[in-house]
């Protein structure tokens, strides 16, 4: 899923900026936009958001008012003018602080500020046309973004608040939980078996009523599973 970002900012230009900003950006989405905290306050009632860039000098209410009457507000990067709000943001526990105008290199280290803080664990499928090969996940393993193309991955394994990613010649672990990283993959190549495990179709080798082996790897199928894993395989259960 893409991070969901709102921009509040009263000035037009600061808006584009950023807006532009985000759009170079794959795996972020621009939900809305707001001139005022009165209807950014809105759309934070009928939208998800992941991340807000919030100005602070704006009509009606400043930005870091609006900031402390959310009881859960999003992750919030400041973009402002005035350098002398920059204490009371961070001790908002705001992402970052940047000063205007907001260059894109500027911009880019914020977002890798709240990718390190680990507020976007794993990212959005990418390449999505399985069938050429070259479809591909971003996660993010000890602070890093690591790219890994769904033809390498041999299962998926999961370890309570963290999963394991088994590929060709590695393996991944990262804080997420198998049905989040489930809804990112294709179901025509990926399956669930067990409640702790998610394998690559393509990498069944053999099967019986009980277990799958994989090329490296025997894993069990679920009780709860088995239907599912057998329709997906187009087998009657006859084994």
């Amino acid at each position: 899923m893409k991070t969901r970002c709102l921009i509040v900012d009263d000035e037009p230009l600061a808006r584009e900026l950023i807006r532009g900003h985000i759009q170079k950006l794959e795996n972020f989405a621009i939900v809305d936009e707001s001139d005022n905290a009165m209807k950014a306050m809105d759309v934070l009632r009928n939208h998800t958001i992941d991340l807000m860039f919030l100005d602070i000098k704006m009509p009606q209410m400043t930005g870091i008012d609006f900031l402390k009457t959310l009881k859960r507000p999003p992750k919030v990067i400041i973009t402002t003018a005035y350098s002398q709000y920059a204490l009371e943001g961070f001790e908002l526990d705001v992402v970052d602080y940047l000063m205007k105008p907001v260059t894109f290199e500027r911009f880019f280290k914020s977002v890798n500020k709240y990718f390190q803080a680990g507020h976007a664990e794993t990212v959005n499928l990418e390449g999505g046309n399985v069938a050429n090969n070259e479809a591909f996940i971003y996660v993010k393993e000890n602070k890093k973004v690591i790219k890994i193309y769904l033809k390498e991955i041999h299962f998926i394994e999961g370890l309570n608040e963290y999963i394991r990613i088994h590929t060709d010649n590695r393996r991944i672990v990262v804080k997420s939980s198998l049905q989040s990283i489930e809804s990112k993959l294709p179901s025509e190549q990926f399956i669930r078996i067990h409640k702790s495990y998610i394998i690559s179709i393509p990498r069944i080798r053999a099967f019986n009523a009980t277990t799958i082996e994989l090329e490296n790897a025997k894993l069990r199928i679920g009780r709860n599973y088995k239907n599912q894993v057998f329709s997906a395989l187009h087998y009657k259960q006859e084994i």
